[in-house]
């Protein structure tokens, strides 16, 4: 069966996404973004439609994917999933964790499939990590380190730096390592976080997670880089080994500063087929049946709330107990 998917909105990581399903075999058959400019673009790239409004999709498409700001997430997964469509939102799920919750609550309620895009989990390098610690290779899993440093994004893409919209390096970055950690190491319990730079949150934060497990972790999220520049690093350390990836291989994407310098900073993989087709490969199996989802709903969700506490710590300069 052939997908046919709606791309709610037309930037940057929409055309990621445009591209991982056609890949995956899936025909992009509609595009909505209220730049109806930009909208255009994408579509002609794909050989889509445009729609004027969200409503003039729904008859037309399978699957709705969700590539607009953050803050905006919630309200068109709502939506999607009252029309009765199966949706694909770009991570992170919402802008707060109660709204990730509802958002969840409304696909269940609907009856419809809800898949987040947490692409780290298909990184290669990250995902043989993740298995090899889960099996035991190292011992009990006592410590992951995670590292994720680059620039604040730029041009067309400066809604990042209204926190109100993207929840800053948290929400937006550092959302990535939080979700890893907890599929390495299990469910969090409270978090301690310290952060430094711009007023309000910090463009530079550290946090410390302590898992239900045991485990702990220690994440840095950064948006306080040299433009140019892509930091990420791992490391699980076990009772009886230690998973250190030989960094300028697997785990950093140096990008050479210049003055083309892309407004969004995107991590490489060592891998020979990049991690977005994987992961839209994946989600278009799993909604037709034929995997189970590597990431769901509810992963997408309580990667907010974790947030939450994060941002929580940060404000209070306290622990935080991560609810949900």
């Amino acid at each position: 069966m052939t997908l046919r998917v709606g791309m709610i909105g037309a930037g940057n990581m929409a055309r990621v996404h445009a591209g991982g399903w056609e890949h995956a075999g899936d025909d992009v058959a509609v595009v909505f973004d209220p730049d109806a400019e930009r909208a255009s673009a994408l579509a002609a790239d794909h050989g889509a439609v445009v729609a004027g409004e969200f409503t003039e999709l729904v008859s037309q498409v399978d699957v709705v994917d969700i590539c607009t700001p953050t803050h905006t997430h919630a309200g068109y997964i709502t939506l999607a999933a009252d029309a009765g469509l199966d949706i694909v939102c770009e991570k992170p799920l919402a802008r707060t964790g109660p709204e990730a919750y509802e958002a969840v609550e409304a696909c269940e309620r609907a009856g419809v499939t809800l898949l987040v895009a947490h692409v780290v989990r298909f990184f290669p390098e990250y995902a043989v990590a993740r298995e090899r610690a889960v099996a035991g290779d190292i011992g009990s899993i006592g410590v992951v380190r995670l590292d994720r440093s680059t620039y604040l994004p730029a041009g067309a893409s400066a809604w990042f730096r209204d926190r109100a919209k993207s929840g800053g390096v948290v929400y937006d970055l550092m959302i990535h390592d939080v979700d890893y950690a907890r599929w390495v190491a299990g469910d969090v319990e409270h978090v301690y976080a310290r952060a430094v730079g711009e007023a309000g949150g910090g463009n530079h934060v550290l946090a410390t997670l302590r898992h239900t497990s045991g485990a702990i972790s220690h994440i840095q999220g950064s948006w306080a880089y040299p433009a140019g520049s892509f930091r990420a690093t791992l490391e699980i350390a076990g009772s009886e080994g230690l998973i250190q990836p030989r960094l300028t291989q697997a785990f950093t994407a140096d990008v050479s500063v210049s003055e083309e310098v892309p407004d969004v900073p995107e991590p490489t993989s060592t891998a020979a087929e990049s991690p977005y087709d994987i992961e839209m490969r994946h989600f278009s199996n799993v909604l037709q049946g034929r995997e189970d989802a590597r990431v769901t709903a509810v992963d997408g969700a309580t990667a907010v709330a974790i947030c939450d506490a994060i941002a929580s710590s940060v404000a209070t300069g306290r622990p935080v107990e991560v609810t949900s």
